[in-house]
């Protein structure tokens, strides 16, 4: 039987909470239910515990945590650590066509052809079409890729719902009807007043708006509408014949912070809005419709994915396969995480069910405190620090994440990547930020092109 294709699709900043697909209030993601909801297999706690963009692909793409790829950081200066196999690679050494469309990055290695498309802009350049955009370059692809008489691996990785929010119409009114200029509004305020990331929002903030869910139905309308434009690929799957031996997966590389704990309309912050991500799968012929509860990490997407497709390596993963949970098995639980993030913050910590323990590892913008400790059972939320009135759990934990880094650290035969990448900020000589002051003083976003060369830092064409 010919090996089955790959169709993955890497949908940047997807808050999984904001998917009806996750039982989200508005329907956002019709399409993509629908789909998955015949042999789709949904993992209701998936989690990208290194953030932003480039930990969180190099991790689901070579099923490695932080310490294995060495990346942390989004502005990650040179490549994946010497030895690592990335999924593109292991697949082209398998006799696949491998394609990447809009992505590239140190995990981006090893695919025989690279697309771009327009996937930035500005309200004053229009509302965008970024999915449509990336349609227009994928399907003739998919043509080719079933012509050529080879297995094929195609990774997407779409820029819905990731900032600018600027969905086309008429999806920007689907989940709004109100006054987002109402002047007796002031929601917006504080966001206005963030010297950071104030000139970047008017770029795309409707003049005069006032009102934060307009912005918020902003982003639930860009997923909604790039669902529609999945259900186009999907479709074109069928088209060519292709759906009953294509493997399609549905994953992110972190969320987002809407209205958030002061990280507004972004992606930083080690709150459960950023590190909760989707993670979808069907393989035709091999999966039920089912949901899975067990806990998991972008790190266990390559093991699984490899293993669903009946592909063996001798790669040590840092992450595990899934597929014995899907096919009714038990398997190990691993429900505590290291956690990390060099965003606009240098921050890291430990996570377990109950407990979210965040330690700054210098001064950060938002002026936030040194250890922060929240209950995510009594309050999941995370708007209650209680790290002052819970020591014992502050020094318990501390102790469990540096145990974790000194084990970490002897197996790579590296030092914690969060303590060698000072220059994650890109700014001046490097180095860790004296205060508060000077990191809010430093860091700034100026217009959407000054945002697509931010994200572009650590990204290298191939």
């Amino acid at each position: 039987m010919k090996k089955p294709n790959l169709l993955f699709f890497g949908i940047d900043s997807l808050l999984s909470d904001h998917m009806s697909l996750y039982g989200y209030k508005r329907l956002t993601t019709p399409h993509i239910d629908r789909y998955l909801a015949h042999g789709g297999v949904v993992f209701d706690r998936c989690i990208s515990p290194s953030i932003p963009t480039t930990p969180g692909y190099s991790s689901m793409l070579t099923g490695m945590d932080c310490f294995g790829t060495n990346v942390v950081a989004l502005r990650h200066q040179g490549d994946i650590a010497p030895g690592v196999r990335t999924l593109a690679e292991v697949l082209r050494g398998e006799g696949y066509e491998t394609t990447c469309v809009g992505f590239s990055n140190p995990a981006s290695r090893g695919f025989d052809k690279y697309i771009q498309y327009e996937s930035w802009g500005s309200l004053e350049s229009g509302r965008l079409h970024k999915a449509e955009n990336l349609n227009a370059v994928t399907l003739p692809e998919m043509e080719r890729l079933a012509r050529c008489g080879k297995p094929f691996f195609l990774f997407l990785r779409h820029m819905e719902p990731h900032s600018p929010y600027l969905p086309p119409e008429p999806f920007h009114r689907m989940f709004y009807q109100g006054d987002e200029s109402d002047p007796a509004n002031k929601s917006l305020q504080p966001v206005y007043d963030f010297k950071p990331f104030r000139d970047y929002f008017m770029t795309w903030f409707p003049p005069g708006c006032t009102d934060k869910d307009y912005i918020i139905a902003q982003y639930d309308a860009e997923i909604a509408y790039m669902d529609v434009c999945i259900q186009v690929l999907i479709e074109k799957l069928n088209t060519l014949g292709l759906a009953d031996n294509t493997v399609v997966v549905f994953t992110s590389d972190h969320g987002e912070t809407l209205y958030d704990h002061e990280c507004w309309f972004d992606h930083h912050g080690l709150y459960e809005c950023t590190l909760r991500v989707p993670f979808a799968i069907k393989f035709p012929g091999q999966t039920k419709a089912m949901r899975i509860a067990d806990p998991c990490q972008l790190k266990d997407l390559m093991p699984t994915l490899l293993n669903g497709m009946g592909i063996e390596t001798d790669i040590a993963f840092d992450g595990r396969s899934l597929m014995p949970r899907v096919r009714g098995e038990s398997i190990p639980q691993q429900s505590e995480a290291y956690i990390t993030e060099c965003t606009w913050m240098r921050k890291h910590g430990w996570r377990t069910p109950q407990w979210k323990l965040i330690r700054a590892l210098e001064p950060d913008f938002h002026y936030k405190p040194e250890v922060e400790l929240y209950d995510l059972i009594n309050d999941p939320g995370e708007l209650n620090n209680v790290a002052d009135e819970n020591p014992e759990t502050v020094a318990y934990l501390t102790e469990r994440m540096l145990a974790h880094i000194a084990r970490r650290e002897k197996e790579t035969g590296r030092t914690n990547p969060m303590y060698t990448n000072l220059k994650w900020h890109g700014h001046g000589e490097g180095g860790p930020f004296r205060s508060s002051d000077e990191a809010y003083n430093t860091l700034h976003i100026g217009d959407p092109e000054a945002a697509r060369r931010l994200q572009a830092q650590a990204e290298k064409r191939n």
